[in-house]
């Protein structure tokens, strides 16, 4: 993509966020969310929506919580039953891919008084009962960024393809950082709601090894924490087949740890640079 080509792509991003967020400010009121905001970017998940969400906890550490689903795309209702069932809807009117919900779900977390993030999947796949683990060394100060490892924990997966990729990936990724990490595309992670503003996120798809990376090489407080990956409730993933979702989280692994590295900077006060 050349230098023309990036403008028109972060105009027409702007554009769709615009959009969304002026059709949330309607729908929503103003109103502040509560101190946890629990994100999760949807893409036809209508057969599974209603109930993750309603399975999300209501207070974690004490504190009361939020539900933000970004409707990536809206042409199969998710929306609506988020809504019906009492929680926040932002609905990008062009499907972009989880990456680009998933920043402007922390966008309205931070735009709308969140000072806290959690992320967890619209499929089924994340146990609600891991959040609250994910959270807790943030809330306590012990952590910057907090990633959950099925690699700790448990995983029902019978890919074995996908289950290699996920280990191959820590690998590489430790190696780069110098940090040990078991799990680079785990849905749950938990961190201060001003880190994503601070942080470089550009990834329209693969967002989370990208998040993860710049968030360690920014000099935050890393940890893990075992959690249990479910299998699906319903339907099948959007990320295509193994090998072409395998060679593209690779590009976005080595294309951040470039810009990062070259970058060199240290946004959390706690961190230590690895």
């Amino acid at each position: 993509m050349n230098a023309r080509q990036a403008r028109r792509a972060r105009a027409t991003d702007d554009l769709i966020d615009h959009v969304a967020l002026e059709e949330l400010a309607v729908a929503h009121g103003g109103r502040l969310l509560e101190p946890v905001a629990i994100v999760i970017a949807a893409y036809k998940e209508a057969d599974t929506i209603e109930s993750v969400v309603k399975a999300m906890p209501s207070e974690i550490e004490g504190l009361a919580t939020s539900v933000v689903v970004v409707v990536d795309g809206e042409d199969d209702g998710t929306s609506g039953i988020v809504r019906n069932a009492g929680q926040v809807a932002v609905i990008a009117p062009v499907n972009r891919g989880q990456g680009a919900a998933l920043r402007l779900g922390y966008r309205v977390a931070r735009e709308y008084g969140a000072r806290f993030i959690v992320t967890a999947d619209a499929d089924g796949q994340s146990d609600p009962d891991d959040l609250a683990a994910a959270l807790r060394p943030v809330v306590a100060g012990e952590a910057d960024f907090v990633n959950g490892s099925r690699r700790l924990g448990e995983t029902y997966g019978t890919d074995t393809v996908r289950n290699a990729g996920v280990l191959c990936y820590a690998v590489l990724v430790s190696l780069l950082t110098r940090t040990r990490v078991t799990d680079t595309a785990n849905p749950i992670r938990a961190f201060r709601s001003a880190l994503t503003g601070n942080l470089t996120l550009e990834e329209p798809q693969y967002q989370a090894s990208e998040l993860l990376i710049a968030a360690i090489m920014s000099g935050c407080r890393f940890a893990e924490i075992p959690v249990t990956m479910r299998e699906r409730a319903a339907g099948s993933s959007k990320k295509g087949g193994n090998l072409l979702y395998g060679l593209r989280y690779g590009r976005v692994v080595l294309r951040t740890w470039h810009r990062e590295r070259a970058r060199r900077r240290n946004l959390c006060s706690g961190g230590a640079r690895p």
